[in-house]
């Protein structure tokens, strides 16, 4: 605990001359208050009394005085905050009410009709409102019982979460114990991992080899979900609550009394909230809200606007995934104005080529950016973009740089176009691009830049997941020319790996034993992972974790993988599928043509074959048929055409059979997975489209999906049963879905509608 230890403790010289050391409990009791309220004084109200060796004092007092006592120990001790055991998962909570996020808004227009809104739902209605920053963290759940926590749970799907109150309990700005003597009070809030205990997080993790998180939203929640409690007291994690759940045995009339009676109980709270009489109120609250921005401690990406009498919640009600009584209100991005020095380009481990902007150094949105991603070659062109242009750059959601304009009107006509390299500026090699793709690409496999990545991806979650081998270990192992493939790691001893220096230049650091064991055992735990994550680690072009899990549902193995029927017949029936167009004496290029018996034999011949392959594949559960009465037959696979190429070409390739005889030597044949019972899931029959960017990947997005029964489809028709909306949706497909009546669902909806077919409908759980 980083506390002022410049500041004069406040305890007594004395405790002895308050507490009889005789009465243990007595004294017990105290402590535990004690340390309570410095915890409360420091992490939510920051304002200190007591420096560190005064507050570790008490600690070891308390601490010694259980060991001394067991019976005087108390799960709501501040000294079973830490060290509890790893936890093997997390159990299911049910949320009731189901906690649902927040409608958004993007114009203050937008946000203005929201007072008619209200009126629309309730024509008698006279209300206040209250303004809050948004945090941009991970929504959490507590629920108190007489006082004390009993439970802590992620909102998950909205109705079931993940039980984390082990991991919750290490989180000092959360007191373990509330002054009510209500039955249950659940309150509902966000954890978050603060700006600067983030940047501090991402230099711990570069300095050890790791993969830093890329926000620290992401880094709150991959710290609580991670399974050691004690590994969990180590990140810098801050809480902020702002709703209830459950209330039984008190109640709050308005919001803003709600929030005062859980800064009274010690819960941290929002460090401004905006009390409006109107809507006027509302736009001048916005404004000092978003001056003051870059000030909060959390990163915050908007305002949340809601009624401030809680009376009107239960009878304004609430749609499928939101309350109707607030609204989320995103701040339009910043964008600063800088200049292109120059354009570099990386490698990546398919060996794409990607320009990146390096920027005259510009502060934008509470950091300094230099460096900006271009994408591609037809991206720099369709943004005429060149070096030494001044540009406009934004933050794509207040996180990621991108560079949105050129400022024509300010170029001098010493500004230079880019072209990309004819060689790789990494290892020389010739660079090719494709006809029909946008990449250009290295083409040698030895790359060294492409090798680095190559190495991340296959020690990344999805892949085999080796903790400790990040981008910086990456580089060092590359370095060496001792290692020219990622299974090469299994050549490396923890000897070997812990004298691996880190180091730039004349610098020695080396990786060291420990980080060096952590590595060579998750290696040899990577052995026995499932096909699917090898298919993943291996980073065949094209074959993502979705793809991986239907390749390993139909092979038994890797060696079965090699000379695999399933793929030779997908690729067969597309092949056979070209030819029938193309031959079919129906098809409209064909109109006008005498067409030979000859001509019709032939196509016969292929629709047989058709019906040949597909049949086969339909019995096997890797196909079905679409239309009956359709010549030729049409099937729609399981695994798609170029998937199904790209793995039949890999097992084809030097580097395919490198890599066979390389598992084989290493004894390493990874097993394939029974495709799961579907026939019943929760989206059986059902035909879904995906569009926007979700919490997953689109492939992991998809297979959840499949999983549950139902089939993804990338465009939509009257045949989707509906369409699945992240954020920056896929405009064509939203308005087509709009014209034809399908169904849209947010996240939050379809993850209720996997766990429970449906989604309940409840006022009160306003989580964003």
């Amino acid at each position: 605990m980083a506390l002022d230890s410049s500041s004069p403790s406040q305890q007594p010289e004395s405790f002895g001359e308050l507490f009889d050391a005789a009465d243990p409990a007595r004294r017990a009791a105290f402590l535990r208050q004690e340390i309570a309220r410095h915890d409360r004084l420091y992490f939510v109200e920051a304002r200190p009394e007591i420096g560190d060796a005064d507050y570790d004092a008490l600690y070891r007092e308390l601490e010694a005085l259980e060991q001394k006592h067991p019976e005087l120990a108390r799960e709501d001790s501040p000294t079973r905050r830490v060290g509890g055991a790893p936890q093997s998962g997390f159990a299911s909570v049910r949320h009731d009410p189901p906690m649902m996020s927040l409608d958004k808004v993007h114009t203050r227009a937008d946000l203005a009709d929201f007072e008619q809104f209200l009126r629309r739902q309730i024509p008698e209605i006279v209300c206040t409102y209250v303004v809050e920053p948004k945090v941009d963290g991970v929504a959490l759940s507590l629920r108190y019982e007489r006082g004390r926590l009993v439970r802590a749970a992620t909102r998950g799907d909205g109705e079931t979460g993940d039980d984390i109150t082990a991991n919750v309990r290490t989180i000092r700005a959360i007191p373990l114990r509330i002054d009510t003597e209500a039955a249950v009070v659940e309150v509902r809030g966000e954890v978050y991992m603060p700006k600067e205990g983030f940047a501090e997080l991402a230099r711990r993790q570069e300095a050890e080899g790791q993969p830093p998180f890329a926000n620290p939203r992401n880094a709150a929640a991959g710290s609580l979900k991670l399974l050691d409690p004690r590994e969990v007291a180590q990140r810098p994690l801050q809480a902020l609550f702002y709703a209830s759940g459950a209330l039984e045995g008190i109640e709050f009339e308005t919001h803003a009394e709600m929030t005062e009676q859980f800064r009274r109980w010690g819960l941290p709270v929002a460090p401004r909230a905006w009390p409006c009489a109107d809507m006027a109120a509302v736009m001048a609250a916005l404004d000092e809200l978003e001056q003051l921005r870059h000030d909060f401690a959390f990163e915050m990406d908007g305002a949340v606007l809601k009624v401030n009498e809680r009376r009107w919640y239960a009878p304004l009600g609430a749609t499928a995934r939101s309350p109707r009584f607030a609204r989320a209100f995103k701040f339009a991005p910043e964008r600063a104005e800088t200049r292109i020095n120059s354009i570099t380009v990386q490698v990546g481990r398919t060996g794409v080529l990607t320009p990146v902007a390096e920027l005259e150094p510009v502060p934008l949105a509470g950091s300094v950016i230099s460096r900006a991603t271009l994408h591609n070659a037809d991206e720099i062109a369709r943004k005429d973009l060149r070096i030494g242009d001044a540009v406009w750059i934004v933050k794509a959601g207040d996180v990621i740089p991108a560079v949105e304009s050129a400022i024509t009107e300010k170029r001098t006509g010493r500004e230079q176009v880019f072209a990309m390299p004819e060689a790789c500026p990494a290892c020389g090699e010739p660079v090719t691009r494709a006809d029909g793709e946008v990449a250009h690409r290295c083409v040698n496999p030895a790359c060294p830049a492409r090798l680095v990545a190559r190495l991340e991806y296959f020690a990344a979650r999805g892949g085999l997941e080796i903790e400790g081998l990040g981008g910086k270990v990456a580089e060092a192992l590359v370095a060496t020319g001792k290692l020219h493939d990622p299974l090469d790691l299994y050549d490396w001893s923890v000897f070997d790996l812990a004298e691996l220096n880190l180091g730039e230049g004349d610098e020695r650091r080396l990786l060291g034993g420990k980080q060096a064991e952590k590595i060579v055992n998750a290696l040899q735990a990577a052995r026995g992972l499932p096909l699917a994550r090898w298919l993943v680690a291996l980073g065949i072009p094209g074959v993502g974790e979705t793809v991986a899990a239907q390749v390993a549902a139909a092979h038994a193995d890797f060696r079965a993988l090699l000379d695999s029927p399933v793929l030779k017949s997908v690729v067969r029936l597309a092949e056979l599928t070209e030819q029938a167009a193309a031959l079919n004496p129906r098809a409209r290029h064909r109109r006008g043509v005498d067409d030979g018996e000859e001509v019709v034999q032939a196509f016969e011949a292929v629709c047989r074959e058709i019906e040949d392959v597909g049949d086969t594949l339909v019995a096997q559960g890797l196909a079905r048929r679409t239309d009956r009465k359709s010549r030729p037959a049409r099937y729609l696979t399981e695994i798609k055409v170029e998937p199904a190429r790209a793995l039949l070409a890999f097992a084809a390739s030097p580097w395919g059979r490198r890599t066979a005889a390389r598992l084989a030597e290493l004894g390493i044949n990874p097993a394939g997975t029974p495709p799961a019972d579907t026939t019943n899931g929760p989206l059986a029959g059902l035909t879904i489209v995906i569009t926007g960017t979700l919490s997953q990947p689109r492939d992991a997005m998809a297979g959840l999906v499949r999983q549950a029964g139902g089939k993804v489809t990338d465009s939509v028709s009257r045949a989707t049963s509906f369409v699945l909306v992240g954020d920056a949706p896929g405009a064509s497909k939203i308005n087509r879905a709009e014209a034809l009546g399908i169904p849209m669902l947010d996240e939050s909806a379809f993850r209720a509608r996997l766990e429970w077919g449906v989604s309940d409908q409840n006022p009160e759980s306003n989580g964003r």
